[in-house]
């Protein structure tokens, strides 16, 4: 089978697959982005934006097909398929937008008189190495803000998203970019490897697992290339007893049970007060039972299947590990037994520091309840994670809610709402959650020369 290929996980069934590159394909795609940065990076703003416009315009006008594509790709039921590409529209509306005016020249203060400007100007080509489980998303936040920069991209999609890949690059080619700015790469992992040790490469931007992303770090490293890395997450989510506890479980419900469990920064461990706490757990397993799962091309379907049965193992070994362990299942537990990578909601309780549902990130629609004393314990607790991506602070106590997010160790904190994602916002995280901002005016910062130019008295 190849290495790139659409496997339906809701039926099993292979419905394309797609060679992967030859080395010479690989060598000739980067030749192509070397040249186009060339011009590109000397193109006028009115350019870019105008292409950007474009690609958000088409994003919009494909809508259907391209929500059908990664439904049909990685399950993700059709309604949050649909925002997904809404939003992405959004991110390059936002950059064609907010743009130019976060790439003016920065005028410094100078003791010793004369002036001294910072200019930012692109860096030349970059890779980016993106992931299945938000086929359009995760490039977009990549994409959008370098090509801005004027910046060339090389694309390498996981091999689960060929097809979403492909619309993604005609999206440009019909948009008018120059050829060779935007290029989309079937590659190996030893030519990924090859392309970042290119002289004509100057970055990679990861958003993956963190083996992944640690792998990709030492080859960037040992080539002296620029990184960006958004890796794993296991998200604590705090409900205090000053909570509004109807609110806290519907925003606990999307935020871990949104796109099948399957987000870095979803909900995974909520951590709540001893006072909330059964009226919370009564609450929230409630509405977990209301949950459609099933057929993600209907419209009231919320949660699919997982993105493959791999995936749905690996969960499953992980539940099996803190059940036995002595985790207690307050609702679900278990994989569907039905073609595809089906997995049930699942609730669990009572999981103690040697049950890998404790450290480990769960990459799926299973939430673990933890119940604490006071605040310091639930902040210790949030805290006690390698990870550091983002979190949520329920309580209707807004200085106290302030406070616990100035304590808690992650890149974003969310109060009073499920844990989400804007294009102003700037999204990354601290620790083993990777490093670099994406997103907002910050996801403009990462693959630019700060260029000093220092005029004399």
């Amino acid at each position: 089978m190849s290495l790139y290929a659409v496997i339906n996980p809701a039926t099993g069934e292979t419905v394309k697959e797609y060679p992967t590159a030859t080395n010479a394909e690989i060598q000739a795609a980067v030749a192509s982005a070397d040249a186009a940065f060339k011009e590109w990076n000397k193109s006028p703003l009115t350019h870019r934006v105008k292409l950007l416009e474009r690609v958000a315009e088409l994003y919009t006008e494909r809508r259907d097909e391209l929500s059908a594509i990664v439904t049909r790709e990685m399950g993700k039921p059709i309604f949050q398929a649909q925002i997904e590409v809404d939003i992405v529209a959004s991110i390059y509306r936002y950059y064609a937008d907010k743009g130019p005016a976060f790439l003016e020249d920065e005028e410094l203060e100078v003791a010793a008189g004369g002036k001294a400007v910072v200019r930012k100007e692109g860096l030349g080509v970059l890779l980016g190495i993106m992931p299945w489980n938000f086929p359009y998303y995760q490039v977009a936040r990549f994409a959008a803000p370098n090509l801005m920069n004027g910046n060339t991209i090389l694309l390498k999609h996981a091999p689960q998203c060929p097809e979403s890949a492909l619309a993604m690059e005609q999206i440009f080619v019909d948009a008018g970019a120059p050829i060779g700015a935007y290029i989309n790469v079937f590659a190996t992992n030893e030519q990924v490897a090859d392309i970042i040790a290119d002289p004509r490469v100057q970055g990679v931007s990861l958003t993956g697992s963190e083996r992944a992303g640690s792998a990709v770090a030492e080859i960037a490293g040992r080539n002296l290339k620029k990184v960006v890395l958004e890796l794993g997450g296991s998200d604590p989510f705090l409900v205090l007893d000053s909570a509004d506890v109807d609110q806290a479980a519907t925003h606990a419900l999307f935020g871990r049970f949104g796109n099948t469990g399957q987000a870095c920064n979803a909900a995974k461990r909520i951590i709540v007060a001893d006072a909330v706490y059964d009226q919370f757990v009564e609450k929230f397993l409630t509405a977990v039972s209301s949950v459609k799962v099933g057929d993600p091309t209907e419209a009231d379907t919320f949660m699919g299947p997982l993105s493959s049965v791999a995936a749905r193992d690996s969960l499953a070994a992980q539940v099996d590990d803190a059940v036995t362990k002595g985790a207690t299942v307050l609702t679900g537990g278990n994989p569907i037994e039905q073609p595809g990578a089906w997995f049930q909601p699942t609730v669990l309780a009572g999981v103690t520091e040697d049950m890998r549902a404790f450290s480990e990130e769960l990459f799926g629609p299973v939430a673990v309840l933890h119940r604490v004393a006071s605040e310091d314990e639930a902040v210790e607790l949030a805290n006690n994670s390698v990870y550091g991506l983002g979190a949520v602070v329920q309580s209707t106590d807004a200085s106290k809610a302030q406070e616990i997010a100035n304590r808690l160790a992650t890149g974003m904190v969310y109060i009073n709402e499920a844990p989400g994602t804007a294009a102003e916002l700037p999204f990354g995280g601290i620790k083993r959650s990777g490093v670099g901002r994406e997103l907002g005016k910050y996801g403009m910062e990462e693959f630019v020369n700060r260029k000093l130019i220092r005029t004399g008295k």
